[in-house]
């Protein structure tokens, strides 16, 4: 007979294995980015940048599940190392832009190998790669439905 505390069991949670493995990922980052002297939080935002070059805080940080508070000390940084430049619109001076720089577009050359690197750390199949981002992006997907 399963006994009511069971649901509280760690080996019962579906969020521990996602935050260890998620830890242990950006770990393996780490030696990488190093190289390129980012964090995580700063290589994800420049990797959002790289793709659309100029886009307003606000939606820098939906896509990256990023509040304001958490965003604006990484572009602070990111700015001061001139990846990217913050302006605000002549239209709404409460809307910031945030725009990548031709030296961080250079930046983007040094950093085009890190996914090779990380993936040859990581030891998982390109097909298991796959089915796990896609269950990830359903299970993002759901957290989203039911806020």
């Amino acid at each position: 007979m399963a006994d009511k505390y069971d649901v509280l069991k760690l080996e019962n949670q579906l969020c521990f294995p996602l935050y260890a493995c998620s830890k242990e990922i950006v770990r393996r980052y780490k030696p990488f980015l190093d190289e390129i002297d980012l964090t995580y939080t700063q290589y994800i935002t420049m990797m959002v940048l790289w793709e659309h070059r100029q886009m307003n805080v606000k939606e820098l940080g939906e896509i990256l599940y990023l509040d304001s508070g958490t965003l604006t000390p990484v572009l602070k940084k990111l700015e001061q190392k001139g990846y990217v430049n913050r302006t605000r619109t002549k239209e709404d001076e409460r809307v910031l832009l945030v725009s990548v720089t031709e030296e961080g577009m250079k930046l983007r050359e040094r950093a085009v190998d890190i996914p090779a690197k990380l993936g040859g750390c990581i030891g998982m199949s390109p097909e298991d790669a796959e089915q796990m981002y896609i269950l990830l992006k359903k299970l993002m997907a759901c957290c989203e439905e039911s806020e």
